[in-house]
C-alpha cells in the first residue's frame, strides 16, 4: 500500500513537526529534542519510564533513517521511508514501529498501573504534546471504540494509523 494524497500530508505534517530546528531536515537531534519535550511535558524527566520513553522515540528515529540511508533525511527521504516502514506494512508496520512508542508513553502516564490510559491521563499527554484539554476530552471519546473509559495501547495505535491513513483528525503525537 503507497501513501495516497492524505497521507503523505500528514507525513509531510510529521516532517515539519519533527523538524524542531527547520533546517528542512530532521536528524536525531530533532527527536532527542521531541522526546525531551514531551517528557519534561509529562512530569518524566530523571525517571527510569521517562528514559525509556527516549530510548524508543530515539529508535524510531534509528529505523527510519536506516531504511533512508541517512542520518538526515529531507522531507522525500522522510515520506519515503516511512512509507516503507509505517505506512505500506499496514497494521504491522505502526505496531512494529509507533507501537513501541505509543507504549512507552502509556507507561509514563498510566498513574494506577492498569496498562490503559485514563480520561485525564489523555489530557496530560495533549497538554505534553501542546494540544489543547478540550480536544483531549473530544479524542478520548472518539478513541474510546469499545466504551471502557479507557483506552488501551492498541486503540491508540489504532489511532495513530487512522490519522496517517486519513481516516480521523485525531493527532496523537501532536506538536
Amino acid at each position: 500500500m503507497a501513501a495516497g494524497t492524505k497521507e503523505s500530508s500528514r507525513l509531510e505534517e510529521r516532517f515539519r513537526l519533527w523538524d524542531s530546528d527547520g533546517d528542512g531536515v530532521i536528524e536525531r537531534s530533532d527527536f532527542e529534542t521531541e522526546a525531551d519535550d514531551i517528557i519534561t511535558g509529562l512530569g518524566a524527566q530523571g525517571t527510569p519510564k521517562g528514559a525509556e520513553l527516549r530510548q524508543v522515540y530515539l529508535a524510531m528515529f534509528d529505523r527510519l533513517s536506516r531504511a533512508a540511508g541517512t542520518p538526515q533525511m529531507d522531507k522525500g527521504q522522510f515520506i519515503q521511508a516511512a512509507n516503507q516502514e509505517i505506512i505500506s506494512k499496514g497494521d504491522a508496520g505502526f505496531a512494529s514501529v509507533v507501537g513501541p512508542t505509543i507504549q512507552a508513553i502509556v507507561n509514563v502516564l498510566d498513574g494506577d498501573g492498569d496498562g490503559e490510559v485514563s480520561q485525564t491521563e489523555m489530557t496530560k499527554w495533549f497538554e505534553a504534546i501542546g494540544l489543547e484539554p478540550d480536544v483531549a476530552d473530544q479524542a478520548f471519546r472518539e478513541l474510546d471504540t469499545d466504551g471502557t473509559g479507557r483506552l488501551s495501547v492498541t486503540e491508540l495505535i489504532d489511532a495513530v494509523r487512522d490519522y496517517h491513513l486519513g481516516k480521523n483528525d485525531i493527532p496523537l503525537l501532536g506538536r
